[in-house]
This record gives structure tokens, C-alpha cells and sequence, in this order.
């Protein structure tokens, strides 16, 4: 499978997936490395970003299974910019990954307290292209 181009849209990413020309978690990958540095997106505005809203608990699999943080392509998917849609991190599946997620958001200048970040102050709010 050839990499997504970074400047990719979200919508040409939500198309090619329709398309079938891109697979589901390729498109999930695709999208979480638009996420820029210090915002984030849930797990449902991740799958309605391309074009499969009830997918979320899909986008939550998909990530899970990165390889060391790395999407197929070998190029880094930044997980830990999807928290829940409520702001809180996901602490299941790995004793590890929580805390990680954590530090990592934190390094990018968010603020998480208790669990949890202002998803009105981190959202990002991806260009409608």
C-alpha cells in the first residue's frame, strides 16, 4: 500500500475510503497524522473525519494495533492525540499506555488533569476541505 501523502485532505482521505481504493485503518492512520502537535480529536470525530460515523470503536482498535506507534507504511501515527470524545484517556488494554498517552500530550503543551483535557480548548478543528 503506498503511503498517504501528508498533505491529504480529510475529505479526499473520507473519499478514497469510500472508494475502496483506501482500507479502514490506513484512513484512520491517515487522518490521526493530520492531527497537528498539542490538539487532539476524539475517537468519534476521527471516524466521522472520514466518513464513518459510528465507526469509533473501530478507530480505537485500529490504533491500538500500531506497531510501535507506527503505521504500516512505517511512518509514526500519533496516537495519543485521540483521547475519548469527552476528554478522558483510555486507561484499558495496557498498564503502560495512560500514563504514556499522558506524558506525551503533556510534552505537546496539553493540559491533562485528573485523566482528562478541555476538549474545547485542544479540539482540533480540522479545515473543511
Amino acid at each position: 500500500m503506498p503511503p498517504v501523502p501528508e498533505h491529504r485532505s480529510l475529505s479526499a482521505i473520507a473519499d478514497e475510503l469510500a472508494q475502496g481504493s483506501l482500507g479502514f485503518r490506513a484512513a484512520v492512520y491517515a487522518a490521526v497524522q493530520r492531527i497537528p502537535p498539542g490538539r487532539v480529536l476524539g475517537y468519534g470525530m476521527v471516524a466521522a473525519a472520514i466518513g464513518r460515523p459510528r465507526a469509533a470503536r473501530q478507530v480505537g482498535y485500529a490504533l491500538a494495533a500500531l506497531d510501535a506507534g507506527n503505521g504500516p507504511d512505517g511512518r509514526p501515527v500519533p496516537w495519543w492525540r485521540v483521547p475519548r470524545s469527552d476528554g478522558s484517556i483510555a486507561m484499558q488494554g495496557s498498564v503502560e499506555r495512560g500514563p504514556r498517552q499522558i506524558a506525551l500530550l503533556r510534552a505537546e503543551g496539553v493540559e491533562v488533569r485528573d485523566g482528562r483535557l478541555d476538549m474545547r480548548v485542544y479540539r482540533w478543528d480540522a479545515p473543511v476541505d
